[in-house]
């Protein structure tokens, strides 16, 4: 599942959250610091994990 950034407005607080893609759609994400939903998304670096075949 994809990891994505958020600030938190309010307390200013940096946070990860692990969403699925239909989650972060709905856009209900809210800081884990102070539960306030006013919340900016910020950009971040992708990874995919994979496993190794030989």
């Amino acid at each position: 599942m994809p990891t994505y950034e958020y600030q938190c407005q309010k307390c200013r607080d940096n946070f990860t959250v692990v969403l699925t893609m239909n989650q972060h759609d709905q856009g209900q994400v809210k800081c884990p610091q102070c539960r306030s939903s006013k919340v900016t998304q910020q950009f971040s670096t992708f990874y995919a994990k994979t496993s190794k075949k030989s």
